[in-house]
């Protein structure tokens, strides 16, 4: 057994410069693609809700382009200033409004929706929102739209729920299957369209609503720099990169997934999240999975995986006009015999030159303990076997001089079916890899983006028949 502590690994900013912290580096260096032709430096942006919101919220976000102050000076670099966003600073690029691109919802058809259940409520809610946003996606005249969510529904589960229903749920089961909200319901909905979606709920603008039950806010700053990044790279900007050295082959990240539609009766079907050093993801559905006696959980024959990883790495190309030398997969079950060999017959097909396979599990037995009260550090890599290694992606950060979690922090584990790097070099890019999250801006993400949009890119397409064609952009389901 053995224990070290990994440097924490820098993002690459605007003119390739470095930094650990996705906030600080926006405020030195600007976006990664700060000066390219493609940066999106006007983002037109649409709007559709209750006419009450509308209004304030477009206020909130236009004083966004000041700067606002950080909550707690004890703690600088856990909640730095906001440095506003403007052509001249933070992610230089200004949000276009127009009354054009605005849509109000209807007030009695929003109130009529207090009389309905809860599930028939968030359905009519969709249709109302639908509506108004593939009208307004059609005319073309806006990047992204935002959506002003309706505070009539009670489609929000608490965090005790949540973890209630985790509990309930199979092995690698859906915790949200059977449980509509209108997040997930609208994105489903709204797949067809360009234009991605920004939901966005009152607390979030209007200090004086409160959060729904069971769920905090976050000082004034970081709510900021969370939307506006999140909008950034919606609009096709790229905030931060992986940085990379030209030595190094270019490499791809897959995340893969199961989910099981809505209706309980499907079988689970595979997705995978095909992910770049610069932050582009592409979606790919596969084939329906079955569910090993062996290990109760979903799997990919032969066949299935194959054709899984073939279809991810020619959507790749498709949408970068090129292929990766090496590709990294990662899965939330382990790898069995057929998929492995299925993997890698899609590798030789494509003549790749490095095919790593890594199982990343949730919950890590192993932990460690540090003298005194706080938390091994983030970066923390607990060597267990050849085979079994133990990281700490959440803990205590010395940038931050604290541990900004609320509860005891659990290391992912790290189980390598086959592997071209080292264990050490691979923790270092799931350590990179969990700060590649454009709806968070600190750097302490706990799993690495590709199992986390693979997550939230199934709670979409369960509501989507197996036969709907999909959106391709990662953009369209965070």
């Amino acid at each position: 057994m053995r224990a070290e502590v990994l440097d924490e690994p820098q993002l690459e900013f605007g003119g390739g410069s470095g930094h650990v912290d996705p906030r600080f580096g926006l405020t030195a260096y600007g976006p990664a693609d700060l000066g390219a032709p493609d940066a999106p430096t006007a983002i037109r942006v649409g709007m559709v809700g209750p006419a009450d919101q509308l209004d304030g919220l477009r206020q909130w976000l236009e004083r966004c382009r000041e700067p606002i102050p950080a909550k707690d000076e004890r703690y600088p670099h856990l909640f730095p200033s906001f440095p506003g966003c403007d052509i001249d600073r933070g992610l230089y690029t200004t949000l276009v409004f127009s009354d054009r691109n605005t849509r109000q919802v209807p007030d009695r058809a929003l109130r009529a929706l207090e009389k309905l259940s809860r599930v028939e409520s968030t359905r009519q809610a969709v249709d109302l929102y639908a509506e108004e946003l593939t009208a307004l996606a059609e005319e073309n005249r806006v990047d992204l739209m935002i959506v002003a969510r309706p505070e009539q529904l009670k489609d929000t589960r608490t965090r005790r729920q949540m973890r209630t229903a985790r509990r309930g749920r199979g092995p690698k089961g859906n915790p949200n299957s059977g449980f509509e909200n209108f997040h997930d319901l609208l994105k489903a909905r709204m797949l067809h369209v360009r234009q991605p979606l920004q939901i966005v709920r009152r607390s979030t603008w209007d200090e004086a609503t409160t959060p729904p039950p069971g769920r905090g806010r976050q000082d004034e700053a970081s709510r900021a720099w969370n939307l506006h990044i999140a909008m950034y790279y919606k609009a096709g900007g790229v905030p931060w990169r992986l940085r990379r050295l030209s030595t190094e082959l270019t490499t791809c990240f897959v995340g893969i997934s199961f989910y099981r539609g809505n209706d309980g009766a499907s079988l689970d079907t595979a997705v995978a999240h095909v992910f770049n050093e610069r932050g582009d993801g592409v979606i790919v559905r596969g084939g329906a999975a079955h569910i090993s006696k062996e290990d109760n959980q979903p799997h990919l024959a032969a066949g299935d995986a194959h054709k899984l990883l073939q279809t991810a790495l020619d959507t790749y190309r498709r949408e970068h006009q090129t292929l990766p030398a090496r590709v990294v997969i990662h899965k939330s079950s382990r790898f069995v015999a057929d998929e492995i060999a299925g993997f890698d017959s899609a590798a030789d097909a494509r003549d790749l030159a490095a095919l790593d396979l890594i199982w990343i599990t949730d919950s890590e037995d192993s932990q460690l303990f540090r003298p005194g009260v706080a938390p091994p550090l983030r970066g923390t890599l607990l060597t267990l076997t050849p085979t079994e290694h133990a990281l700490y992606t959440g803990g205590s950060i010395e940038f931050y001089s604290t541990y900004p979690g609320m509860y005891v922090p659990h290391p992912i584990g790290i189980r390598p079916a086959q592997l071209t790097r080292s264990p050490r070099e691979v923790a270092m890019e799931l350590l990179a890899l969990s700060k590649m999250n454009w709806n968070q801006a600190r750097l302490d993400g706990r799993y690495p983006i590709t199992l986390r949009t693979a997550e939230k890119v199934k709670r979409v397409l369960r509501f989507c028949d197996p036969g709907q064609a999909i959106a391709t952009r990662y953009a369209q389901y965070m």
